[in-house]
C-alpha cells in the first residue's frame, strides 16, 4: 500500500480545527506571549501530532501509528544534498530580506545571533515542527499529491494551514495586510516544503527542520521578529516556488 492508501486528508483537517479550539480559547482569555509575537494559542502546534495519530490509529492500528511516528523521526533516510535547501534557504532569504530593507533605507537594528541561546531556539521551534509535520507532511501530504499532484496538494495544504494560524495571528495584534501578505508566504513555504520532503526521499525529518529553521528566521530578524516585513519575505518566497516550478522541481522523482 502506499503511503497515502486510505487516509483521509479532509477529516484529519477538521479534526486539527476541532482540536485547537481550546487553545484558541486559551488565547482569548490570557493575553500571554511564550516568545515576542507567539501567543499562548499557538500550543495549537500540538494538534497537528494529536489528529494524525488519532486517524492512524483508526485506520491501522498501533502497527500504522508507530509506523507514523518511525517515519517522524528516521533521518537515515534524507539525501545529503537536500540538507542544504532544507536548512541553509530561510537563513539565505532572510538575509536578503534584511539586505533589500536595508537599501530601500529602512531602518534596522544590527542582527544579534547568540549562539547557545540560537541552538535552545531551534531545538525548541523543530521540537514544534515536529509536532506539526508529523502530521501536514506524515500524514495529508501523500494521499493528496497522488490524487492532484505535488503543487495542488502543496497549496491545499498551505491555504488550510495559513487558515489555521488567522486566529493565534489576531490574538498577537498583527494588522489585516501582515496576516495577508503571511498568509501567502506561508502557502509558498508549503510548496518549498512538500519540494523538500519529496526530493529528500519523502522524509518527514527534512520538513520539520526546514519549519523549525523558519521560525528561527522569524524570530531572529532583528529585536526579536519586531523588523519582519512578511511582504518581502512573501515576494521573496513567491520568487522561489516560480523557480522550482519553472525547472520541473515540483514534479514528483522516480521512485
Amino acid at each position: 500500500m502506499s503511503p497515502g492508501g486510505g487516509r483521509s486528508p479532509f477529516r484529519f483537517f477538521a479534526l486539527v480545527f476541532v482540536l485547537s479550539l481550546p487553545f484558541w480559547l486559551l488565547g482569548a482569555v490570557i493575553p500571554l506571549e511564550l516568545l515576542p509575537g507567539l501567543p499562548i494559542g499557538a500550543l495549537m502546534a500540538i494538534t497537528p501530532l494529536i489528529a494524525a495519530s488519532i486517524s492512524v490509529f483508526r485506520e491501522a492500528g498501533e502497527a500504522g501509528l508507530k509506523a507514523l511516528f518511525a517515519r517522524g523521526l528516521d533521518y537515515r533516510g534524507i539525501r545529503p544534498l537536500w540538507y542544504l535547501p532544507t536548512l541553509l534557504l530561510l537563513p539565505a532569504l532572510s538575509a536578503m530580506a534584511y539586505g533589500l530593507m536595508q537599501a530601500s533605507g529602512t531602518p534596522l537594528p544590527r542582527p544579534e545571533i547568540p549562539l547557545l541561546p540560537t541552538v535552545l531556539l531551534f531545538l525548541g521551534f523543530v521540537l514544534l515542527a515536529f509536532a506539526e509535520e508529523v502530521g501536514w507532511s506524515g500524514y495529508a501530504t501523500d494521499p493528496l499529491q497522488e490524487r492532484w499532484g505535488p503543487l495542488p496538494a502543496a497549496v491545499l495544504i498551505g491555504i488550510v494551514w495559513a487558515a489555521w494560524h488567522m486566529i493565534p495571528l489576531r490574538q498577537a495584534q498583527r494588522p489585516a495586510d501582515w496576516i495577508a501578505w503571511w498568509g501567502l508566504g506561508t502557502v509558498c513555504s508549503r510548496v518549498i516544503i512538500v519540494w523538500i520532503y519529496n526530493h529528500a526521499g519523502k522524509s518527514v525529518v527534512a520538513a520539520t527542520l526546514y519549519h523549525g529553521m523558519s521560525n528561527l528566521c522569524w524570530q531572529l530578524f532583528p529585536d526579536r521578529g519586531s523588523h519582519y516585513d512578511p511582504r518581502i519575505m512573501a515576494l521573496l518566497l513567491l520568487t522561489t516556488v516560480a523557480i522550482i516550478t519553472l525547472f520541473g522541481g515540483l514534479r514528483l522523482p522516480p521512485r
